[in-house]
């Protein structure tokens, strides 16, 4: 099951539970539409086609560790690539909405 995550990009369920204990951020990388009609309560919203500008002035620490998601995984990958070309090393896809609701629900 590892190496499947592994392969698809998403992090463990067991690291991503810990980075939340230690105060990572969680965000949702959908449109602002699917955010309106449902969303993590402690997600933040930065859809992918904004978030190289949006993320500069909601995080300043390069060395946050933030949790993406979106509705299947696709494009939180693609934010993950985006934040770390910017410097965000510690950027980690938490995959889908129901992934991501499973692991953040249950820390």
């Amino acid at each position: 099951m590892f190496r499947l995550l592994k392969r698809m990009g998403q992090i463990s369920v067991a690291a991503a539970a810990e980075h939340l204990k230690h105060g990572a951020l969680v965000i949702d990388v959908r449109s602002s539409a699917e955010f309106s009609s449902a969303h993590l309560r402690q997600a933040i919203n930065m859809p992918l086609p904004e978030i190289e500008q949006l993320i500069a002035g909601q995080v300043k620490d390069k060395n946050q560790v933030l949790l993406l998601h979106c509705q299947s995984g696709g494009r939180s990958g693609a934010a993950k690539k985006k934040l770390a070309a910017l410097g965000y090393a510690e950027a980690y896809n938490l995959g889908s909405y129901d992934r991501a609701a499973r692991i953040v629900g249950g820390v």
